[in-house]
């Protein structure tokens, strides 16, 4: 999010020198910079003891490709919390163990998802609302069901080859 506007006051915000970060939008009323903002988010690899991953299909992201488990994170939980409850909530599933993979800007949304491998014990999906499928799909496939180069395919290469 840019802001053009206060959100405290409601002023109309100018551009000032603030240190080395350049010229960023400033309230002169309320004396604050107001610097760009972003959602946090998580995407994450769900793979199994078989070297297998979880890609779901969501019609309203893509309707030719596969996805990654994904979701926003709340106010008041950690990036580890979010991962457990989307994967919970999204495929049914409980996270046994996971791994920071790096982080992802998504400028498209302004977001930024930090990539996580979660392993989960193979087993059947209970999907929500939003998914509306999701398999169990080998290493050796998986990246061909993806969108060549998204950050879901950069992920799932990294787990892959780590």
């Amino acid at each position: 999010m840019r802001f053009t506007y206060c959100p405290h006051c409601g002023n109309k915000l100018e551009m000032k020198e603030i240190g080395d970060e350049g010229l960023i939008p400033y309230c002169a009323s309320c004396e604050v910079p107001l610097w760009d903002m972003f959602t946090t988010s998580i995407i994450a690899a769900v793979v199994n003891e078989e070297n297998e991953v979880a890609l779901l299909r969501q019609n309203y992201v893509s309707t030719t490709k596969y996805v990654c488990v994904a979701g926003i994170m709340k106010l008041g939980e950690s990036a580890e919390e979010t991962v457990i409850r989307e994967v919970k909530e999204e495929i049914g599933l409980t996270v046994k163990s996971l791994e920071y993979i790096r982080s992802y800007p998504y400028e498209k949304k302004e977001m930024l998802m930090l990539g996580y491998k979660a392993v989960v014990d193979k087993d059947d999906f209970t999907l929500s609302g939003e998914v509306d499928s999701v398999e169990w799909i080998k290493f050796e496939s998986a990246l061909e069901l993806l969108r060549e180069g998204s950050i879901a395919w950069q992920l799932v290469k990294t787990v892959i080859e780590g």
